[in-house]
């Protein structure tokens, strides 16, 4: 019984070193792993710097463009204000020379309105029939309906007609 009992602790000794020993065993796999880890969290902590300092820059390149698009939109828009000013004083200008070419045209219809009218009748009526016949109307019409009557009683019977109905129109 004796020998049991000593058998017994002989073999409760060696399992509590083979347990010891497993234990020893995890423990340098632990510290192994977690210097695994140590050098792993460091890549990742100096990826995750990395990208910070791309973002950081990528921030900075956007804000320089945006600055810079906004200070183009700005060109334009006062190139735009410019170019609008223009135009409204070409069609000012353009509105201006409309006003007087017409008053020279009325002006130099008034004198040759005038010329025929003191001419005499047969010598109206000859010129206004080689005329082209809207030119000719022009001039009757700006004339006095007496002057006109007796400007169309001296022209052929077919071109004072002709001019008769370009006035009536």
């Amino acid at each position: 019984m004796k020998i049991i009992l000593f058998i017994i602790i002989a073999l409760s000794s060696l399992m509590a070193l083979e347990t010891s020993d497993r234990l020893f065993d995890c423990t340098e796999v632990f510290k192994e792993r977690k210097n695994e880890l140590l050098v792993e969290l460091e890549r990742i902590d100096e990826e995750k710097q990395a990208l910070s300092a791309l973002k950081s820059a990528t921030e900075e390149l956007l804000k320089k463009k945006e600055g810079s698009l906004a200070q183009k939109e700005e060109l334009v828009d006062a190139k735009l204000a410019s170019v609008t000013a223009k135009e409204e004083n070409i069609k000012m200008m353009l509105e201006k020379n409309e006003k007087a070419l017409a008053e020279l045209k009325s002006l130099k219809m008034d004198k040759i309105a005038q010329t025929y009218a003191k001419m005499k009748a047969g010598a109206a009526s000859n010129i206004l029939s080689d005329m082209d016949p809207k030119e000719a109307v022009q001039i009757l019409s700006s004339l006095k309906p007496k002057t006109v009557g007796q400007i169309l009683t001296k022209m052929d019977a077919k071109k004072a007609s002709a001019l008769t109905l370009l006035l009536v129109k």
